[in-house]
C-alpha cells in the first residue's frame, strides 16, 4: 500500500514509516490499524487546508464589519493560520473602500 504513496509531504511520512518498520519501532496488527494510522495522521491537514481555503475566500461584501469580523474569526481560529498571515487575510478580505481610509488615518 505504501508504494502508491509518492508526493509531497505523504510521501515524506511514507519514508518515515518504512524506516521506523524496518528498524522495528513500529508494527500494524492489521490493515486496518495501518489505514485508520493513515487517516488518522492526514485527517487534520484536510480540514486544516479546508479552513485555509474558506479564509481565503472569505470577503467582506455587503456584511457590516462586525458581521465579517466575527465570521472571520471563527474561521481564522480553526485555520491555525499564524498572527501576520491573519492580518494579510483580513485586510484582503474587507471591503477596498473601508481598507483604503484605515491606511489614510494618521496616528
Amino acid at each position: 500500500m505504501l508504494s502508491f504513496i509518492q508526493e509531497g509531504s505523504a510521501d515524506v511520512w511514507k519514508e518515515n514509516v518504512l524506516e521506523d518498520l524496518k528498524e522495528g519501532a513500529l508494527e500494524y496488527k492489521s490493515v486496518g490499524e495501518f489505514l485508520a494510522a493513515i487517516k488518522k495522521e492526514f485527517e487534520r491537514g484536510e480540514e486544516e487546508s479546508v479552513k485555509v481555503a474558506e479564509l481565503k475566500k472569505l470577503e467582506q461584501g455587503g456584511k457590516t464589519m462586525e458581521e465579517f469580523v466575527q465570521e472571520f474569526r471563527k474561521v481564522a481560529r480553526e485555520s491555525e493560520y499564524k498572527e501576520c498571515s491573519l492580518i494579510e487575510e483580513f485586510k484582503r478580505g474587507m471591503n477596498a473602500t473601508i481598507r483604503k481610509r484605515l491606511m489614510e488615518i494618521e496616528y
